[in-house]
């Protein structure tokens, strides 16, 4: 390929580029050229890339066009490679937080974080519409008015009615109702007997099917890794769930192998957005954003390797929270993209996502020495002292590149945050966007085959996906050179990032740069390959999981069509309290105005 090599970008030193808002950097939009494919074309297309004739011609010709080669694979870049985004510990000053004591039991931890929580909304919403939350489903357990059988009933009822001809809603991969009601039987009696474990005793909470969770197997979406990787013990974070008295009720559907955007399986059917039913809702921990959304359960863990958990959130308009790299435990999560995923939570309010958080987070096992151990905050939900002085850091020209539904509801959603509590947005530059977008890509593509290998070299092809087919042939087919350079950009970014949270406390985007678009059905069998709509998902997702940032998504609103509107905050590593807090913020602001989704199960109602 020596005669057709591209020239590649030769980027300036870190410390030459300007950070502010009058830089000269040039902002560079994705520049994908592939049309979408489904069905028998993705097969022919599968074909030609596994081809070893066609098949390395043919992707050479599509990094090319797709600007890989230029800012990735022959760049030519002054800074050393950064393999792992992990954090230095950090005096935040973080303010109305309280400190968790790391060596506090799950349940104890638990207790502590319903102390920083505010009295339930009880006002009646302008819509009729309310989210049950988990402190819901504890008062209605400890009143007496149901009990947590009767709860799981009332969710296996409705999981066979999603499962009805004219919704084929597909949430979930696996779930043995047999095991579902003796977990709710055992909460029961506790409850019975006034001895509950937590406030999430009872309390449903389902689990992607890319984190271990007994007596299920993992099969990340797919049809054959269970049987290569068999699942033996719960995840670390699925047991401290599971300590506290919550019902894990299965596993929720996913893109398979975490390979794509939409939440299209063609092994388990495409998981539907509730809000309408012919829409994605996005992927890859597709079926856990849309149980909540459609009021299954009030929280489901996912993992985020590059927006998983906060792209699908923001489609179905609920909460998602991907932490600092290494908060959370990693043991019984599938190792498919070690440096860039970790798991996460969807939730349909941020105060669940606090009480999920502190059962999990800091697990001391995890931090060796435990001098490396960070500071376990949480935020003072029930405050009624303002954060003062923070300040949005906010690249117009990334912000904007949305649609103009999008563009228009976060930007009115900063501006009533400024008009209510009078923070700030700084206008700043973050340069080299899409050179990041593409140096995750090859990194994600990399050590996704990489951790695969062992089980690919194995397998019957014919038992994937066709467009997961091809994804592998893309990620296969980075070599070293490129891998090395975009570990090269991911420094450059963490440099840039550390730069810019010097001036601002949380850098602020939307979550998408669309909203959910319609499910077409010559994908259902094969997948699809939409790589316009999957960089538009995508977009604003990248530093969280390249440079281990926290990050948050909260509903803002909804679009023309009533799709919902993500907006995100990024935040300084460890700063999950201040996140959590803006994410609060937005949250009062817009709940009185949250609208049913098409396909909602009311699981708390009265007899």
């Amino acid at each position: 390929m020596g005669l057709f090599q591209s020239k590649g970008k030769i980027y300036k030193p870190v410390a030459e580029i300007n950070l502010r808002a009058e830089s000269d950097e040039p902002y560079t939009h994705a520049n994908v050229k592939a049309p979408r494919v489904a069905g028998f074309l993705v097969k022919i297309f599968a074909w030609i890339l596994e081809s070893w004739i066609l098949g390395p011609t043919v992707l050479h010709i599509l990094k090319k066009d797709n600007l890989v080669h230029k800012l990735v694979s022959f760049a030519e870049i002054p800074e050393s490679p950064m393999f792992t985004a992990t954090h230095t510990i950090e005096d935040l000053r973080e303010q109305e937080v309280t400190c968790i004591d790391p060596n506090l039991t799950p349940s104890e931890r638990v207790k502590e974080a319903l102390d920083c929580l505010p009295a339930s909304l009880e006002t009646t919403l302008e819509t009729g519409f309310k989210r049950w939350t988990i402190q819901d489903f504890s008062r209605a357990y400890n009143s007496g008015e149901t009990t947590p059988f009767k709860v799981a009933k009332r969710f296996l009822a409705a999981l066979e009615n999603s499962s009805v001809p004219h919704l084929q809603m597909s949430f979930f991969i696996n779930y043995d109702a047999k095991e579902i009601l003796k977990q709710a039987t055992e909460s029961s009696l506790r409850y019975e007997k006034g001895t509950p474990i937590s406030v999430l005793d009872g309390v449903l909470v389902a689990v992607k099917d890319e984190i271990d969770c007994l007596p299920y197997p993992t099969t990340g979406g797919t049809k054959w890794l269970h049987k290569a990787r068999p699942c033996t013990d719960d995840a670390a974070c699925v047991k401290k769930l599971r300590s506290c008295g919550a019902i894990l009720v299965g596993k929720t559907n996913m893109h398979e192998l975490g390979a794509g955007t939409s939440g299209i399986n063609p092994h388990y059917g495409p998981a539907r957005n509730p809000y309408n039913i012919n829409r994605v809702s996005g992927g890859s921990s597709s079926g856990s954003a849309a149980s909540v959304c459609a009021g299954l359960c009030p929280v489901a863990l996912g993992v985020d390797g590059g927006g998983s958990v906060r792209m699908p959130a923001a489609l179905c308009g609920v909460v998602g929270f991907k932490p600092t790299t290494g908060r959370f435990p990693s043991s019984g999560v599938l190792p498919l993209n070690w440096t860039v995923g970790m798991a996460g939570i969807l939730a349909g309010t941020v105060e669940d996502v606090l009480i999920i958080y502190a059962a999990i987070a800091n697990d001391i096992s995890a931090f060796q020495p435990k001098s490396l151990l960070p500071e376990f905050n949480i935020p003072q939900l029930k405050s009624s002292h303002l954060l003062t002085n923070i300040k949005f850091a906010k690249y117009g020209k990334w912000f904007n590149d949305s649609s103009a539904d999008i563009r228009s509801c976060c930007n009115d959603a900063l501006q009533l945050l400024s008009k209510r509590y009078g923070w700030k947005t700084v206008d700043v530059t973050i340069p080299e966007i899409e050179e990041m977008r593409l140096a995750h890509y090859v990194t994600i593509g990399s050590e996704c085959t990489s951790s695969l290998a062992p089980q690919l070299e194995k397998i019957n092809y014919g038992e994937l996906g066709w467009d997961v087919r091809v994804a592998l042939q893309v990620y296969g087919s980075f070599s070293s050179r490129e891998y090395l350079n975009a570990q090269r950009i991911r420094n450059r970014q963490m440099q840039f990032h550390k730069e810019i949270f010097k001036r601002a406390d949380v850098i602020v985007t939307p979550t998408t740069g669309v909203t959910a678009y319609p499910l077409q059905r010559d994908a259902f069998s094969t997948g699809e390959l939409d790589y316009i709509n999957g960089a538009a998902l995508i977009r604003f997702s990248i530093a969280g999981n390249f440079l281990g940032l926290p990050a948050v998504t909260v509903l803002a609103g909804y679009d023309t069509e009533g799709m919902p509107i993500g907006l995100q905050f990024i935040g300084k590593p460890w700063s999950e309290a201040t996140l959590l807090h803006l994410a609060f913020a937005i949250q009062a602001m817009f709940i009185h105005s949250y609208r049913k989704p098409e396909v909602f199960y009311d699981l708390l109602k009265t007899e």
